[in-house]
């Protein structure tokens, strides 16, 4: 059984979710302990409960100990082959996208073809958007060989949630091919999304959207901005993404959800300054699909080479562990994030012998 300690590195829920999805595609147990020890509220929520169960029931493994509140728990993989239909309600606005994201590369490197539909929170601070996931993360997917789709159903806010999305999985391409994304200096095109639900009296859409505007005209940048209005979820809330296109295969992206007493000039305008700071740092891709990028990149035949804004706390902790259950070599300095993979599809580490070497700790370029 390999032990994780939760404290280390991000000491989050990333630990979490790809400790367990990491067990499931090997099959090897494993403890996780001092779960989320470094966030305010330490051990498990509900998304992450919610989570760690729908990979036991993907692959009839066995779960001991993962309760809300709880600091520990221990995963046992079965050797069931997800297929069909799923569902899933994480109960409260915790984040569907990150079940999503747990989920995603057990259906796709042990699956037969399935789909879920995914209940919870899809805008909120601290988790990757539904925006986000579909137009940056699944595309990247689809120039490695995996044709993943998410569908969002109805927008879900903080606190009432109920958000829905539907995710379709494929069997994944046998192997993955490694990610090496180009770009030249400018953008050939940026444009956005500006999601408003039930606040067509305060305008709050087309708000977002004019202040973003102004400060990438400012910049010499024009933006196609579509404003939606929505009238079906639980509650009021909106979001907020733009995109950068470049030729070469790059896009980044940026985003921002709706809170209370969080004006809507301020969304945009942050937004667009945090895409300008990615477009500007001459990354290929962008610093929330770093991380999520790394553990399909560790499962390639070759070697994935990006350009990130900034080495994030998450994109440590995914090299981390994906150097620690599939033996990718993880390298991360300044603005080079290089992933070495290991196919790890042919290689099932449950079968590994005493004298095979020991997975590589994440190393840094020097």
């Amino acid at each position: 059984m390999i032990d994780i300690d939760g404290s280390l590195h991000s000491g989050s829920g990333t630990i979490v979710r790809q400790a367990v999805a990491y067990a499931a595609l090997t099959g090897q147990p494993v403890r996780v302990r001092n779960a989320r020890a470094r966030r305010r509220q330490p051990g498990l929520r509900a998304q992450h409960v919610r989570a760690v169960q729908a990979i036991r029931d993907l692959v009839g493994g066995s779960l001991d100990g993962a309760e809300v509140g709880s600091r520990s728990f221990e995963f046992w993989p079965g050797a069931a082959e997800p297929a069909g239909r799923y569902a899933w309600d994480i109960g409260t606005a915790g984040s569907a996208t990150m079940l999503a994201l747990s989920v995603l590369p057990v259906l796709a490197f042990r699956g037969q073809g399935a789909e879920a539909e995914i209940r919870g929170g899809l805008f909120q601070d601290f988790a990757p958007s539904v925006f986000h996931l579909q137009h940056v993360l699944v595309p990247m997917l689809a120039q490695m060989g995996l044709a993943a789709q998410i569908e969002m159903i109805r927008p879900g806010y903080v606190p009432a949630g109920e958000g829905v999305i539907r995710l379709a999985v494929p069997p994944a391409a046998r192997p993955l091919r490694p990610l090496v994304p180009r770009r030249g200096q400018a953008p050939a095109r940026v444009w956005g999304i500006s999601l408003a639900s039930h606040l067509d009296d305060r305008h709050v859409a087309a708000r977002m959207a004019a202040a973003a505007r102004r400060v990438l005209d400012a910049a010499g940048i024009s933006a196609q901005i579509e404003e939606r209005s929505d009238s079906t979820a639980a509650q009021a809330g909106a979001a907020f993404a733009l995109f950068a296109d470049f030729i070469g295969g790059t896009r980044l992206g940026a985003d921002r959800a709706g809170a209370p007493h969080r004006p809507a000039e301020r969304i945009g305008a942050r937004v667009a300054r945090q895409l300008l700071q990615e477009v500007d740092s001459r990354a290929t891709i962008d610093r929330y699909a770093s991380d999520q990028i790394i553990p399909f990149a560790s499962l390639t035949d070759g070697t994935s080479t990006l350009r990130v804004p900034f080495i994030t706390e998450h994109a440590e902790t995914a090299g981390w562990l994906a150097s620690l259950f599939l033996r990718a070599e993880v390298r991360a300095a300044g603005h080079a994030l290089v992933v070495h993979g290991q196919d790890a599809r042919y290689q099932r580490m449950d079968s590994r012998g005493e004298d095979d070497p020991p997975a590589r700790a994440v190393s840094r370029l020097r």
